[in-house]
């Protein structure tokens, strides 16, 4: 489902990524690892497209399609979605509206206003949300939890074929952190891909990877199965220098 070979990308003039391989396939979930700046976050950030990650050379291919010179906008209709590890504060737009442009922008079909509401009270009851922040303003006074939390909920309301989280467990409380994996596990199916950034075993107790990456200096330098979060517990990431 998704093939990223040799890619190299600079910010900022600065090389991050450094001839990075990495191969997820179809109803494959994978957890992403490795020691901060290590280029995690770059990569996601590369793989929806956002302008400020230059590509310099390599591909990203995505259902079949390369999508390496694909803008943001266009990667989301074929498919890509990214949860981000700190979500922006939007004033004057509220949860619903901002959702339903968002559904329609990335839908051949377009939905109208009930059907959009039935849609989302189902969605909501997956990761326990009143419906009084569909009034509030998308994330703004939101806690950490709560802006995690709207993130998911945009990823069952928009059903992706592949989802990038991004740190989606950092900040969260025990109870929202089971709630989230739950939000997870629901949009999972045979025909969706994830790839799950973070730093810490406990998600990966709910959410569980068929496939475990290991980055370090922009570069994945190991891959394998659940046993490397166990190793990581054990030893840390300084291992991954001898």
């Amino acid at each position: 489902m998704l093939v990223i070979k040799d890619l190299r990308v600079e910010v900022e003039g600065k090389e991050i990524l450094k001839g990075l391989n990495l191969t997820v396939d179809d109803g494959m979930t994978a957890a992403l690892m490795g020691p901060n700046g290590s280029g995690k976050s770059t990569l996601a950030n590369t793989i929806m497209g956002h302008p400020k990650y230059i590509v310099t050379s390599g591909s990203i291919v995505f259902n079949g399609v390369d999508v390496t010179q694909m803008s943001a906008e266009e990667r989301a209709k074929t498919g890509l979605f990214l949860s981000f590890q700190y979500p922006k504060e939007v004033s004057g737009v509220t949860i619903s509206n901002f959702l339903r442009t968002a559904y329609n922008a990335v839908h051949d079909s377009k939905i109208g206003v009930l059907d959009f509401q039935e849609l989302l009270a189902d969605k909501m009851k997956v990761i326990g949300m009143s419906s009084e922040y569909l009034k509030r303003y998308l994330n703004e006074g939101f806690s950490g939890g709560e802006k995690k939390k709207a993130e998911i909920l945009q990823l069952l309301v928009l059903d992706p074929l592949f989802a990038v989280l991004d740190e989606t467990d950092s900040g969260l409380d025990i109870d929202a952190l089971r709630v989230v994996s739950e939000g997870v596990n629901k949009f999972k199916t045979k025909n969706k891909g994830v790839l799950l950034i973070t730093h810490y075993k406990r998600i990966l107790e709910y959410i569980k990877p068929d496939k475990v990456f290991i980055m370090n200096d922009g570069l994945v330098v190991e891959e394998g199965d659940g046993s490397l979060v166990d190793k990581l517990e054990l030893e840390g990431y300084g291992w991954l220098n001898k």
